[in-house]
């Protein structure tokens, strides 16, 4: 059975679908030694390079895998950084074939839970719009939330780049001028959190994804460290995404 060149490189981790779709656009996948181009099929009897490198066919089968990352402050979600920053790939497991392809991102001071798959594909469905994931976060806040802000928050609060809102938004505890906020989203949109408490006069100090779909993030697992999942825990979290579309 053939599929799209994309899917299939994305499906044994060598990116997302749009990563690869770049690196076919700018001459670096060849198949059969002839510069590929968008819409090409395979089935996985074909010589393919990438950037000069060939594919060897005992990698095709290799097990996908997924893990939970607990990434800490001052790390980067790139895989490089021209500042020499740390990356949170540089904690990660690593693989003699493919590549870890991060589930979305986290800024540079949000902290939490951060999923890495081999799967491209699995990656982009749990990216999507569509698949409606939500995504858990505890807010340290600086200054009150009135009635007003609260509402505001949850019925959708006008952004440079569309409306966005809190799907969930409670007041957890607090401490002098710091209150503790635990707020749900269904969208992985930059800074979105963090935007939606400065839309409404509200800075953020401290910022943590406990929750991500039906992964939670576990107590016992440190900055820094991460878990893989099992074999159940991904065909709950793939029903999930399917469920929603």
């Amino acid at each position: 059975m053939s599929e799209r060149l994309q899917k299939w490189l994305a499906s044994l981790g060598f990116g997302s679908r749009r990563a690869i779709e770049k690196l076919i656009t700018e001459g670096k996948i060849k198949v059969n030694g002839v510069p590929a181009e968008l819409g090409l099929k395979v089935d996985g009897s074909e010589k393919i390079e990438i950037d000069g490198q060939l594919l060897k066919k005992r990698n095709f089968k290799i097990p996908d895998r997924t893990l939970i990352y607990n990434k800490p402050a001052d790390e980067i979600c790139s895989r490089s950084d021209e500042k020499g920053r740390r990356t949170v790939f540089q904690s990660l497991p690593k693989l003699i074939h493919g590549r870890w392809v991060s589930v979305g991102r986290l800024d540079y001071k949000t902290t939490g839970l951060l999923l890495m798959t081999t799967n491209g594909s699995f990656a982009n469905l749990l990216m999507h719009p569509s698949s409606q994931l939500e995504r858990e976060y505890v807010v340290r806040a600086l200054g009150d939330l009135s009635k007003e802000q609260l509402t505001k928050l949850i019925n959708g609060v006008r952004l440079e780049d569309g409306l966005g809102k809190f799907e969930k938004i409670e007041l957890e505890q607090f401490k002098a001028a710091n209150k503790s906020y635990r707020v749900t989203v269904r969208e992985g949109r930059n800074r979105i959190v963090r935007r939606l408490f400065e839309a409404v006069g509200c800075r953020v100090n401290r910022l943590i994804r406990i929750r991500y779909g039906c992964i939670t993030l576990p107590r016992k697992l440190k900055p820094g460290e991460y878990l893989e999942l099992d074999k159940t825990q991904v065909e709950k979290l793939h029903r999930e995404c399917l469920k929603n579309n």
